[in-house]
C-alpha cells in the first residue's frame, strides 16, 4: 500500500486586519456563554434590543412588511433603496427642516451599514477621524477594517457627558476628514444643547469636516423630538443617519437609511456612496416597505415608550448614585447608561465586569470596550428590563459592588 505523504497541518493564516478589529458588545457574550454552562441564569444588559425585553414594532408596521411579501416583492431590490422609501425619508426630512430630495437618501442595512458607506467613501487609509471619547465601537471596527485612525474627543462626564471643543480642537490634524456626532448619545445617554451642535458645525466648517450624524436615537429624547443636526444648517457638509430599529422597535429588520446634506459639496461623496451601495447588489428586503408606514403613519407608540425609558433612566440613576463607589450621570435619551465604579489600584473595568457576571449573572460592557481607560471603571447598562426587574439588578450590583471593594482593600 502506498501512504501518501504526511502533510503539515498548519492553520490558514488571518489577515491583519482582523486584530485590529473589536467588537466589544458581541466580545463579551462569550464570558456570558461559559457561566450559563456552569447553570448561572445570566441577565443580559449589553445589547440595546428593545423587542428582547418585550417591546415590538407597531402593527402596522409589521402589516406593511407582510403585505409587501404577500405582493411579491421578495426579489432583488434597487441598490439605493425602493423610491417610496426613500421619498418618505426625505419628506420627513423637510418637515424637520432639512431640504433634501429622494436622490440624497440611500436605504441600507441599519445604521450601521450607512456608516459603513459613508467612512469608506470618505476616508483613505492613513487618513484621521474624530471620534468621541466614549464612542459607539462599530466606528473604530470600521476604521480598522479600512486602515484609517481614530482620532478621541473628550466627552466629560463631569458636564453630562458634553464634548470638550477645545480638546476636540487639539485632535484635529492635516489628514483629518471626518468628524463623528453620536447625537443622542450611545453608550451616554448625553444628548447636546444647540450651542455645542452649532459649534460642531463651526469646527466642520472651518477645518473643512463632512460631518457624520448618528441620529438613530433622535426620537428617544425623553423631554421630547430632536431637531436634526443639519436643520441648523441646511447647507453643511453633513451625512446623517438613522433606522427603524430604535425608535420603531425592529431592530432585527436592518431598515435603515442615510441622508447625504443638499450642498453640492456632497455631490461627489454621495456618487461614491452609491457606487459602494451598487457593490453589494441589493439593499434590505421587504422590510424597507415599512419605512414609508414608520415615517408617514401612526407614530402614537412613541410617547409611551419614551417615557417608558424615562422611568427606567431614573430608576437607574437614583439606583446607582446610591451605591457607595458608584457614580452615574442621569440618561436623557436612548436606553444606555455608563456608570463609573472607583476601582482599586490594579484592577480594570474588564475584571470587575467579569466578576460581576460569574458572581450574580449580570452582563454588562466594560467602558473601555467604548474608548475609555480601563483604570477609570465605567461600564455600559442597557436599562430596558422592566423597573422592578431593573430594581432587583441594581440590588444585586449594589451587594456584590460592597463585597468587591471591601475584598480589594483588604487583600
Amino acid at each position: 500500500m502506498c501512504r501518501m505523504p504526511t502533510k503539515d497541518l498548519r492553520s490558514v493564516p488571518v489577515a491583519a486586519r482582523v486584530n485590529r478589529f473589536s467588537y466589544a458588545i458581541r466580545n463579551i457574550v462569550a464570558a456570558a456563554r461559559a457561566v450559563e454552562a456552569g447553570g448561572t441564569t445570566v441577565r443580559y444588559l449589553n445589547i440595546g434590543d428593545p423587542v428582547a425585553f418585550g417591546f415590538a414594532p407597531p402593527a402596522h408596521l409589521i402589516e406593511a412588511v407582510a403585505q409587501a411579501m404577500r405582493d411579491g416583492h421578495n426579489g432583488y431590490m434597487p441598490s439605493v433603496g425602493i423610491p417610496a422609501a426613500r421619498e418618505a425619508v426625505a419628506d420627513d426630512y423637510r418637515r424637520r427642516g432639512v431640504p433634501v430630495s429622494a436622490d440624497r437618501v440611500l436605504i441600507t442595512t441599519g445604521t450601521s451599514e450607512g456608516i459603513e458607506l459613508a467612512l469608506s467613501a470618505l476616508v483613505n487609509e492613513g487618513d484621521d477621524v474624530l471620534v468621541p471619547m466614549p464612542t459607539y465601537p462599530l466606528y473604530t471596527a470600521i476604521l480598522a477594517k479600512i486602515g484609517a485612525n481614530p482620532r478621541y474627543y473628550r466627552t466629560d462626564p463631569d458636564g453630562d457627558w458634553l464634548p470638550d471643543l477645545d480638546h476636540l480642537r487639539s485632535q484635529i490634524t492635516p489628514r483629518t476628514r471626518v468628524l463623528v456626532a453620536i447625537d443622542p448619545n450611545n453608550p451616554t445617554g448625553a444628548v447636546y444643547p444647540a450651542a455645542v451642535r452649532r459649534a460642531l458645525i463651526e469646527l466642520a466648517e472651518r477645518f473643512e469636516l463632512t460631518i457624520l450624524a448618528d441620529e438613530v436615537y433622535g426620537d428617544l429624547v425623553f423631554d421630547g423630538d430632536r431637531p436634526l443636526l443639519g436643520s441648523l444648517d441646511p447647507e453643511a457638509p453633513i451625512v446623517s443617519f438613522s433606522s427603524l430599529s430604535k425608535a420603531y422597535l425592529a431592530p432585527g429588520w436592518r431598515a435603515g437609511w442615510l441622508v447625504a446634506g443638499s450642498t453640492p459639496r456632497l455631490d461627489e461623496a454621495l456618487a461614491a456612496m452609491k457606487k459602494l451601495a451598487d457593490g453589494r447588489l441589493c439593499s434590505p428586503g421587504p422590510m424597507q416597505h415599512a419605512v414609508t408606514a414608520a415615517l408617514t403613519g401612526d407614530r402614537s407608540h412613541q410617547p409611551g415608550f419614551r417615557a417608558a425609558l424615562a422611568e427606567r433612566a431614573q430608576v437607574t440613576a437614583d439606583m446607582l448614585n446610591a451605591i457607595p463607589g458608584i457614580r452615574c450621570v442621569p440618561p436623557r435619551a436612548a436606553f444606555y447608561a455608563l456608570p463609573a465604579v472607583t476601582l482599586p489600584p490594579g484592577r480594570t473595568d474588564e475584571d470587575f465586569v467579569l466578576a460581576l457576571l460569574r458572581a450574580t449573572g449580570i452582563l454588562c460592557v466594560h467602558g473601555s470596550g467604548f474608548g475609555t481607560a480601563p483604570e477609570d471603571g465605567f461600564f455600559r447598562i442597557v436599562f430596558l428590563a422592566s423597573p422592578r426587574e431593573l430594581a432587583g439588578i441594581y440590588t444585586d450590583i449594589a451587594a456584590f459592588t460592597r463585597d468587591y471593594l471591601h475584598q480589594a482593600a483588604a487583600s
